[in-house]
Formats: structure tokens, C-alpha cells, sequence
């Protein structure tokens, strides 16, 4: 939120769009789902680290290995209480539409149309379906997709990001050297969660957005 700078006509019908999705009650039918990625540096210790101890913390050296970096799909479904993550090598536009499939087919296969709250980034369109799969395929599998768009410099408003941040206090924050390794535990973090059924209650409406936000509006 600290980059806003004007908040202009557009962007107040994209945020109050979002904002009267977010006041709904979950639907299974038509669930609510946002999506985000995070690029994650892999980095392996150069010296074991020793492991805490009652009373003393955990102890490693400050240099360490670079392994290159991965890609992480983030998507959830703040009122259902479920989340999937896909760890992949790049972010590209045929990595986005893939995890779109086994979205749409696999993890919410039940649903006829799934209402997809997504940033502007270059790869979050159709097109990029259309060119992975090509048209008859795409044009199946976005009958059940509603892009929903975050305002330009809006992301705050993609509760996948509540997600993410949640993910690297509790799972991803510290230092991982592989893939592997990296697929692993956020496989356990998000098993975890989704049986305890771990929600995001949004609670920043209109009013409150008009109320802090208002010195931005500009017509």
C-alpha cells in the first residue's frame, strides 16, 4: 500500500470490485481463489549449523552456497481454507497456465466457474493459455475462469500475498539449498493448513479504504 500515489477512477472500480467479492460468503460452486507467485533464492550452508538447544538458539555462519533460484505458484482459497503450492523452475507463461489446469481440472475440478484474483504481471492472461495449450483447449479450460484484475500498484489488494507472507514466517523464510528440499516443505506446510482448514478474514471495506485512502483520490 505504500506505493500508491493517486488512486485514480480505474483503479477505484477495480479495489471496490475486489472488496464487494471479498464480503461474500464462500461458494463452492463459484469459489474465490487468489493467485500469486514468489521467486525463493535457494542457499546451502557452507558449515553445518548447529540445531537449538532449551535455552539457546539456533547457531549457523553467516556464508553460505548460492543454487540458483525457483519459482513458487501460490494460489488459495481464503474462505474455504485451502491453499496450493507449485514449486517451478521459472514463472513463465507456460508454467502459469499449467498450474492453471491442475486448477481448474484437478484442485477445484467441481466448480463451474472460479472467480481468479490475479496482479497485472505479463503472463496472467488468456494469451498465455492460448499458446500453451492452443485455442480448442484454452477455450475449455477459461469457460471456467473469471480473471478478476488488482488496480496497477495494487497488489495489496490479492489476498494471496496475506498467504505468501504467512508462508515465509512459518515455513520458507530461512535458508533452503534445493528444490527438492524446498517442494518438501511448503508440501507440509500447506497439507498442514488446508486439514486445519486455516482462512483469511478480510476486514478492510470500502468504508475503511475511503476513509484511509481518500487523500489519494484523484477523479
Amino acid at each position: 500500500m505504500w506505493c500508491i500515489q493517486k488512486i485514480t477512477r480505474e483503479y477505484r472500480k477495480k479495489m471496490y470490485r475486489l472488496l464487494k467479492l471479498y464480503k461474500l460468503a464462500h461458494h463452492p460452486e463459484e469459489p474465490l481463489v487468489c493467485i500469486d507467485e514468489k521467486s525463493k533464492q535457494l542457499l546451502e550452508d557452507n558449515r553445518m549449523a548447529i540445531k537449538a538447544k532449551p535455552g539457546k538458539i539456533e547457531k549457523y555462519d553467516y556464508e553460505y552456497k548460492r543454487n540458483g533460484t525457483c519459482n513458487l505458484f501460490v494460489a488459495v482459497a481464503p474462505k474455504a481454507g485451502k491453499r496450493i503450492i507449485k514449486v517451478t523452475d521459472t514463472r513463465k507463461k507456460e508454467d502459469f497456465s499449467n498450474f492453471i489446469e491442475e486448477l481448474v481440472e484437478d484442485h477445484f475440478s467441481e466448480a463451474k466457474c472460479i472467480q481468479l484474483v490475479v496482479d497485472n504481471l505479463n503472463t496472467h492472461f488468456g494469451e498465455s493459455l492460448i499458446e500453451t495449450f492452443g485455442i480448442r483447449k484454452a477455450k475449455r479450460l477459461l469457460k471456467k475462469i473469471n480473471f478478476i484484475y488488482t488496480p496497477k500498484h495494487g497488489s495489496w489488494l490479492n489476498m494471496a500475498e496475506i498467504e505468501i507472507n504467512i508462508m515465509d514466517r512459518q515455513c520458507t523464510g530461512g535458508r533452503i539449498e534445493s528444490k527438492e528440499k524446498l517442494n518438501t516443505a511448503v508440501t507440509a506446510w500447506s497439507k498442514d493448513r488446508n486439514e486445519k482448514e486455516r482462512k483469511i478474514e478480510w476486514t478492510f471495506t470500502r468504508q475503511k479504504t475511503d476513509k484511509k485512502l481518500s487523500k489519494y483520490h484523484v477523479s
